[in-house]
């Protein structure tokens, strides 16, 4: 079902309408120029293979505030004297309004972007209940769909040192109240994945931190996790997303190795994979690219959040994808697996603090958009149409019959190398011809 726009009694963008296709001569700032949702690219439209959902927090919570000022953003739905479940009843309105207006067919949430917080837990647990009953409705009325839910256990005071590591006991507790409450909503949702983010899940200085002890109740509270999920009928993917530094010095779920070694290690590797974030890759030292990889090569790769990193910043600055490069080379790694679904891209970015308009919110993910969109036609065309795949065999193939492949069928041992390699002699130079692969990507991006 395709999302329809939702008509609350308040209009919270007026004057922009459902955001159209338009084709790449349009000067239109609120029309896509590429993401045509129902063009067809190979044996899916553009919609199934993207899957484009846009985040709750960034977009309608977060105003703009930064370390160094408070924020630039006054919001609408903020507007007024109600009562916090009120405004947050608003923000739902407007959610809707813009995720409908935009196309997306998906959505993704924090506990605490979609429900006012509290100490006390049935307050709380009361809150979102609330709002999760009017998230539903509002999904019936529009045919949105939620891509993943998630708690936020990571702003709060309590989890400064850690939630499921946290070396206080209570807190490990109290932060399970959030995970089962933010899982019940998920699956009363219809949510495809749920997702843990470690926001907090590392060690500022090894002087006071006990590592493995931390990481083995990590791993005992993503068990106790899986199974309530299980039993209540989650049957999607959990999902770990990677992440090096920030806020912690050094955070447990480092860097997609770190996580796909960590899971296999404590047997969750089954029920468990990874949702990428473009910009926590870079700060890992890799490429968005690398870590997609990483986690497709592990047979893990089950999400992305697509959005990057400013190179001259050392932090998370989250902008909203633009490069071209970086869109082919994701869309390549999820095209050779097969996609993503029951994941998908979700715009986990925000508006400069400088952009301050409703329509940059628009601008920002149809940019977005069509940036990924365009990486999926230029990785479906050299997949489908140019030699880089042919390239990339024949670079192996002395892997593919003979000695070679006896050896990579674990059928010749080191002796066995031993006396190829005497009878073979010196082994002729082979060209990486980097240059022409990077050449053949510029010669399908000029297409």
């Amino acid at each position: 079902m395709s999302p329809q726009v939702f008509t609350g009694d308040t209009t919270y963008f007026p004057g922009i309408d459902r955001i159209a296709f338009e084709g790449p001569d349009s000067d239109n700032p609120l029309a896509f120029k590429v993401y045509d949702a129902n063009k067809t690219i190979g044996d899916r439209t553009m919609a199934e293979h993207l899957r484009f959902a846009a985040c709750y927090w960034h977009s309608f919570c977060g105003n703009g505030a930064d370390p160094f000022g408070p924020g630039s953003r006054a919001y609408p739905w903020d507007a007024g004297t109600g009562t916090a479940l009120h405004k947050a009843e608003a923000r739902l309105d407007a959610a809707f309004e813009f995720f409908t207006k935009l196309g997306v067919p998906y959505w993704c949430f924090h506990d605490i972007d979609l429900s006012p917080d509290a100490d006390d837990i049935g307050e709380y647990e009361q809150n979102l209940r609330h709002m999760v009953t009017l998230a539903k409705q509002r999904q019936q009325a529009t045919g949105m769909q939620l891509l993943w839910g998630t708690a936020n256990l990571f702003s709060h005071p309590r989890y400064m040192n850690g939630a499921s590591t946290n070396p206080d006991f209570a807190v490990v507790a109290r932060a399970a109240v959030q995970v089962k409450a933010a899982l019940d909503a998920t699956v009363e949702l219809g949510g495809a994945n749920y997702v843990f983010w470690g926001g907090r899940e590392g060690y500022a200085s090894l002087h006071n931190t006990q590592m493995k002890r931390e990481q083995d109740h990590m791993a005992r509270f993503l068990t106790a996790a899986r199974d309530y999920g299980r039993s209540i009928g989650f049957t999607g993917n959990f999902l770990i997303e990677p992440k090096p530094m920030e806020p912690m010095k050094h955070q447990y779920d480092f860097d997609s190795a770190t996580c796909v070694g960590f899971l296999r290690a404590h047997g969750l590797d089954q029920d468990f994979k990874l949702n990428i974030e473009a910009n926590h890759a870079t700060l890992s030292g890799h490429s968005f690219e690398h870590d997609l990889q990483v986690a497709s090569d592990a047979g893990m790769l089950g999400s992305i959040d697509a959005n990057r990193g400013n190179p001259q910043n050392g932090w998370d600055t989250d902008q909203f994808p633009s490069d071209l490069y970086d869109t082919v080379g994701a869309m390549l790694v999820v095209l050779r697996q097969g996609g993503l679904a029951p994941g998908g891209l979700n715009f986990d970015a925000k508006v400069r603090r400088e952009s301050t308009d409703a329509e940059d919110l628009f601008a920002a993910h149809i940019g977005g958009m069509d940036a990924f969109a365009r990486g999926l036609e230029v990785a479906h065309a050299l997949l489908e149409a140019s030699p880089l795949e042919t390239w990339r065999r024949e670079r192996y193939a002395s892997f593919d019959a003979g000695d070679g492949l006896a050896f990579a069928n674990g059928e010749r041992g080191l002796q066995d190398l031993h006396a190829i390699a005497l009878r073979s002699g010196e082994p002729r130079q082979r060209s990486g011809r980097q240059e022409l692969y990077e050449n053949l990507v510029n010669q399908y991006l000029r297409r």
